[in-house]
């Protein structure tokens, strides 16, 4: 063949993952394949929170601007609430703390 033509299709983007650690079924890293992933999402994925997890003290570990910053997930309160939209978007390298 003196000139092929290739084309390639992305079918899923792995690269892009969130971490979950702590008092959570599973933890570890996950693909962050939809557009958009919240904190309450990723804990399902994860399986869930154990009994022991001091759920008013989630953090979710981020960088921005060059800065690592601190975010509080109060799950109790949230759940209290019933406002998904009011949950933590997760950015690529995010990193959820169950404590």
């Amino acid at each position: 063949v003196t000139e092929p033509i290739a084309t390639v299709v992305v079918r899923q983007i792995n690269s892009r993952k969130v971490y979950i650690t702590g008092q959570v079924a599973r933890p570890g890293q996950y693909p962050l394949t939809s557009s958009s992933m919240n904190v309450l999402q990723l804990i399902a994925t994860a399986g869930g929170l154990s009994d022991y997890a001091k759920s008013k003290d989630i953090r979710v570990m981020r960088v921005q601007q060059g800065h690592p910053v601190s975010l509080r997930f109060d799950y109790v309160q949230f759940m209290k609430q019933n406002k998904t939209s009011q949950a933590i978007e997760l950015k690529a390298g995010d990193i959820v703390v169950v404590p």
